[in-house]
């Protein structure tokens, strides 16, 4: 099966995914062949308008945290870095501008993510850095550190009522707290393998466990938010009860009926090495590779919404459009053999 979806992908994909296939499945391409498949995803028209927005500093357009006023979807700093980096663009000049960008550039004060729980731009920064798979350039150690104490912080606790306080009509983060957030997720997800043993992914597996409980509606629903600068703000996308991978976790099916699976979250999972220690991992994964039919291609259930373009919270889409049925499929079918390679299972 396997062997299938590379040949399909092969066959079939834009070169970011023959790209990344290439080199992270199959581990096997000369320098020549990798040049030249770079040169073909800089020549794409969405690439091509992100270059055109690099500041002279690198930076991307005139945003940082997705679309503002002044950026749009993509000519920002964190979606642009994001997807430069999935477009396997790493080593090239747009994409090492943009990150010495990062370096050198001040951020603007949104509190410190060792002291404010699912927060900080500088979280959102050692995000990007780690998605492009920069952190061997760029030293995000202490960020690392801090997406496993969160994770830890959900087990040590009955829940995120134990880490803020009621004000109001919702609940405020105490301060030198822990807290999960996407951000941390991500980090977890694309750095590389330092933080990666059996002790670090077992606690991560037991916080998710916590986390995908779904008997507890009023912390599923209780909003939490993070004070800053004499202001409530929404915290990074705040992991909490009632995560789930697939369906409406509570029968694995959405509200039309069809079993449908989150390609994102499970690949995340599977990266963070949880394949083994999580039950809930493990039928998913099953789900997606059974979902593969005789050649190769997944056929089954998605959220297309996360792979529909690109944002600070979502983004898998590698083809430059979906106008032909085939471009979904190749898309879908990378994201599947991703989460078959990373678990193990393929």
């Amino acid at each position: 099966m396997k062997q299938k979806m590379i040949d399909f992908l092969l066959n079939n994909a834009n070169p970011s995914i023959k790209l990344r296939v290439k080199k992270e499945i199959l581990n096997c391409i000369s320098k020549e062949e990798e040049r030249k498949l770079k040169e073909e995803i800089l020549e794409e028209k969405l690439i091509k308008f992100i270059g055109e927005k690099q500041l002279e500093t690198g930076w991307l357009g005139l945003g940082f945290h997705g679309s503002s006023k002044n950026a749009g979807r993509y000519d920002n700093q964190e979606v642009g870095t994001k997807y430069m980096g999935e477009k396997g663009l790493k080593g090239t000049k747009i994409l090492d501008r943009a990150m010495e960008a990062y370096a050198k550039t001040e951020l603007e004060d949104m509190g410190s993510e060792f002291e404010i729980p699912a927060s900080g731009s500088n979280l959102i920064r050692c995000a990007c850095i780690a998605r492009a798979h920069y952190d061997d350039v760029i030293d995000i150690t202490p960020q690392i550190r801090l997406s496993l104490e969160s994770f830890k912080r959900v087990i040590e606790v009955d829940s995120i009522y134990d880490v803020s306080r009621p004000v109001k009509n919702r609940r405020l983060f105490n301060k030198n707290e822990r807290w999960p957030c996407r951000y941390h997720l991500e980090i977890l997800a694309f750095s590389t393998d330092r933080w990666k043993n059996e002790k670090n992914a077992a606690m991560l597996a037991e916080s998710f466990k916590k986390l995908m409980r779904s008997d507890r509606k009023e912390i599923i629903n209780t909003p939490v938010a993070c004070w800053i600068k004499n202001h409530a703000v929404n915290p990074l996308w705040l992991l909490n009860e009632g995560y789930s991978i697939s369906g409406d976790g509570l029968n694995g099916h959405d509200n039309d009926g069809i079993r449908k699976t989150n390609l994102e979250k499970t690949e995340w999972l599977c990266r963070c090495g949880l394949y083994e220690y999580l039950p809930e991992l493990r039928k998913e994964v099953k789900f997606v590779i059974d979902s593969v039919n005789e050649d190769g291609v997944y056929t089954g259930g998605i959220y297309e919404k996360e792979f529909r373009g690109w944002s600070p919270y979502f983004g898998a889409q590698l083809e430059t459009d979906w106008k032909a049925k085939i471009r979904k499929q190749c898309d879908v079918t990378f994201r599947a053999l991703l989460i078959g390679h990373y678990s193990g299972v393929l």
